[in-house]
């Protein structure tokens, strides 16, 4: 018997759930039960134990353990099949990335408190506060060819964006192209791909989120873009309930972008996250242009439209794209 399997039962039932029945359910007897309520006690779980009618589990720490993340309810509709938390590692992407060759059928996720070195696009720093955000990656190994697996950042963008949406529908998230998440024109969640690959084969992908939940601090260099949830809408969120809602939503999204294996079946889905469609974008890089974003193909590139009429198609990674006076 495991904290996990304590809590499964105790989430799996709104009313209270007898130590008999847990007993029975875990088949243990009443003393295990009972050093592990404890214990959950003393991590922050608010647990309620009544003479006659048994436990019942009030409210849950803000915490990311597997054993918290693993129990809720609607975890086994998603897309991830085992969690592995640390409380300080220095990049979730790098922890993968070393166990990457044990992957096979199941999809790992790495998830951490704490990261001392996180990556973002281009080796950039990514700041990870302990207890504030949700630092993790995604291993898996996709059944596509290597040029594919890019398209998989807009898969996780669109999946992030709609778990934030289940967990609080009032919020006005949206896409920046490709794949960063913003929140009133600030950027909250940053997406990092990386794989192991030959030229038609690949050994594993993994695929880092950073999604400032509920961060209030951050560096002044970063004032001016960067954001958390809290800070634009005042709502505190409890973490967990944001992984386990991106897990069911990549599960989701992930299943149509495979029966093409491309973003055909998406594309219509993108563009209504898309807030840089119908806007004056600029690019940066080795194509400097203008013009009006009009969406994107099944190949996740952007569409612009200059001002003659005519249409260019953009790659990520080729430019980076800004809002005409500012970052969106």
């Amino acid at each position: 018997m495991t904290k996990k399997d304590v809590l499964r039962v105790l989430k799996a039932d709104d009313s209270y759930v007898s130590g008999q029945a847990l007993c029975e359910s875990l088949g243990v007897s009443r003393t295990a039960v009972w050093k592990q309520m404890n214990q959950l006690k003393t991590e922050g779980y608010d647990i309620e134990s009544v003479s006659n009618k048994g436990y019942h589990i009030n409210s849950a720490p803000d915490i990311l353990t597997d054993y918290e993340i693993e129990s809720e309810p609607m975890f086994k509709e998603g897309f991830v099949d085992e969690v592995v938390f640390f409380d300080e590692i220095d990049s979730t992407n790098n922890e993968a990335k070393r166990q990457g060759d044990t992957i096979r059928d199941k999809a790992k996720l790495f998830i951490c408190e704490s990261q001392t070195g996180g990556r973002g696009r281009r080796g950039r720093n990514w700041v990870s506060p302990s207890g504030s955000g949700i630092w993790m990656s995604l291993l898996f190994k996709p059944d596509i060819t290597p040029a594919s697996a890019s398209m998989l950042t807009i898969v996780t963008a669109m999946a992030v964006k709609a778990a934030i949406t289940d967990v609080l529908p009032e919020s006005d998230c949206m896409i920046k192209w490709p794949n960063d998440i913003v929140l009133n024109g600030k950027k909250i969640c940053g997406i990092l791909t990386e794989m192991s690959a030959e030229l038609e084969y690949i050994h594993y992908v993994v695929i880092g989120v950073g999604l400032n939940v509920n961060t209030l601090d951050f560096p002044e260099e970063l004032s001016d873009i960067a954001s958390s949830i809290l800070k634009e809408t005042g709502v505190k969120v409890k973490r967990s309930e944001l992984v386990v809602a991106f897990s069911k939503e990549f599960n989701y999204f992930y299943k149509k972008f495979m029966k093409e294996k491309d973003l055909s079946s998406l594309v219509t889905e993108y563009d209504a996250m898309l807030i840089n469609k119908g806007r004056e974008v600029v690019t940066s890089g080795e194509l400097a242009i203008s013009g009006t974003a009009v969406g994107i193909n099944s190949m996740g590139e952007l569409i612009i439209k200059l001002k003659d009429g005519d249409l260019k198609v953009i790659r990520a990674g080729e430019v980076s794209v800004r809002g005409l006076y500012g970052y969106v």
